[in-house]
């Protein structure tokens, strides 16, 4: 890899790890801006460095250093919430792979490629959140309060997110082209 890329890599990295400590608590999962760089990852990086992105943050999480929203180490795969960080990998290459593949260049899709990634996500960590509830922490969810607490709670920020992002991409990703080959 050339340099360029790794330090590309490395930024949407980084700033997952800071969307992380950027939050609003809520029951069970809080709100916070780690989806941001999920989707410009995705979208401006392409489907497998933006995942790679996301597989170094979560690679790095888990050796032990705190860059999740409630810490860090091995201990984290039993959490609740550890389902949306495996969300994040897939949904960065979700974005990048609808965006990339279908050739995406108006806003309208780009939001829409940034809501599949979300609802991917959303996905991921309701099952690991009401799967956790029940057979980790012995205090099962239903599937009612999984979808409230896992997904209806932080949907309206995260749709604002994503319409913002969706903004960010239409401006950034022409520029984006120069540096990152498809």
């Amino acid at each position: 890899m050339k340099a360029k890329i790794i330090a590309y890599v490395s930024l949407f990295t980084a700033l997952t790890a800071v969307g992380a400590f950027i939050k609003i608590p809520i029951p069970y999962i809080p709100f916070t801006l780690q989806i941001v760089p999920v989707y410009l990852a995705g979208a401006l990086l392409g489907p497998r460095l933006g995942m790679l992105s996301q597989v170094c943050y979560v690679a790095i999480g888990l050796i032990g250093v705190p860059i999740f929203a409630e810490g860090g180490g091995l201990g984290y795969l039993l959490k609740p919430t550890f389902g949306y960080l495996l969300g994040y990998v897939a949904g960065a290459f979700i974005n990048g792979y609808l965006i990339q593949r279908l050739n995406i260049t108006k806003r309208f899709s780009i939001f829409m490629a940034n809501l599949s990634t979300l609802f991917v996500v959303y996905i991921i960590g309701c099952v690991w959140l009401y799967g956790s509830m029940k057979w980790i922490i012995e205090q099962p969810l239903s599937i009612q309060d999984t979808l409230l607490f896992g997904m209806l709670l932080p949907i309206p920020g995260d749709l604002v997110l994503c319409i913002i992002c969706s903004l960010l991409i239409y401006r950034l990703k022409p520029q984006m082209k120069r540096f990152i080959p498809e």
